[in-house]
């Protein structure tokens, strides 16, 4: 595959897990790390301080190959979130959070993604809007607000800033948590409805384990989930972005959603499913852990193996 420069922008962050330890973490560095595990290695764009959680930030990346984007290694704290895990497996945060991401340039890219509080805290949150509604024609936008709603702000103002970011993105994931938060009372369907009008051609809902929902040039889309035994959550959603974002690169359709070609149904399918396989893999193992190319490939061909049909 010939390598696509991408950006990630967004926070890099240490998961604090009660009784479990510490984690590298943050939507967007879990979403550039799983890209480069999967060979599609990003450039990211966010603040890691000059205090230990940031040494532990700064050797995940490299671990990973990660580059780091200029203006992302700053004096002072790095941000954290401690999440508290319950007896279902999902967690709760509370974040820790200090300064500013500075948003880069994006120009000569083939892709780049955001999310969650560094897309929509201000300060930062505005510059990164403009970044995209001016971004060069030939890059994809993508965006998940995985939304942290105690530490974005006002909430008809965030919601706000979510449509507009959605409005400026070719590819929109969010969970049927944010959808609910997006829009109270409205159903799924109307929220796939509501981000399609504003101009998204890809948008995604995930569902935990009902799978994943998507509303893709007019077309209705429905994957199951896969099945695993849930160690805990942490990373499902960011490990699904990485997943379909890398499905998407890998099949070409990255180019058709930049073009505006129709894009086939069976590259539409195989893009979600690389995504729901990817967030069961995390989701099987403690932490962000996110797959690689052997075992993402090897639970691919046993899904293909079982599947019935095209899912629309």
């Amino acid at each position: 595959m010939n390598q696509a420069r991408i950006a990630v922008i967004g926070e890099a962050l240490v998961d604090i897990v009660v009784g479990g330890g510490a984690h590298a973490g943050g939507s967007p560095m879990n979403v550039a790390v799983g890209l480069a595990r999967l060979g599609r290695p990003p450039v990211l764009h966010a603040r890691i301080g000059d205090d230990a959680y940031g040494d532990l930030i700064r050797a995940h990346l490299a671990e990973d190959r990660v580059g780091v984007g200029a203006h992302t290694l700053v004096d002072g704290p790095s941000w954290t979130a401690t999440a508290t895990i319950a007896e279902d497996g999902s967690a709760e945060y509370d974040f820790a959070l200090a300064g500013e991401i500075a948003v880069p340039e994006l120009d000569e890219l083939a892709l780049v993604h955001t999310g969650s509080i560094g897309a929509l805290r201000e300060p930062g949150s505005s510059a990164l809007l403009a970044a995209y509604r001016d971004a060069p024609a030939g890059t994809l936008r993508s965006f998940d607000p995985n939304i942290r709603a105690d530490v974005i702000g006002p909430a008809d103002a965030a919601r706000r800033r979510v449509l507009e970011l959605a409005a400026a993105s070719q590819v929109v994931k969010l969970s049927d948590e944010d959808a609910a938060w997006l829009r109270p009372g409205a159903s799924l369907e109307d929220v796939l409805d509501a981000l399609a009008e504003g101009g998204t051609r890809f948008v995604v809902i995930t569902r935990g384990a009902q799978g994943a929902v998507a509303l893709v040039d007019g077309v209705r889309y429905e994957r199951p989930a896969v099945r695993v035994d849930v160690v805990d959550t942490i990373g499902a959603g960011d490990a699904f972005m990485s997943g379909l974002l890398f499905g998407l690169l890998r099949d070409g359709t990255d180019r058709l959603l930049v073009d505006g070609a129709p894009i086939p149904a069976e590259d539409v399918v195989a893009a979600l499913d690389t995504a729901l396989v990817s967030g069961a893999i995390t989701v099987s193992r403690a932490g962000a852990n996110p797959p690689r190319p052997a075992e993402l490939e090897e639970r691919l061909d046993a899904t293909r193996a079982v599947s019935d049909g095209d899912g629309r």
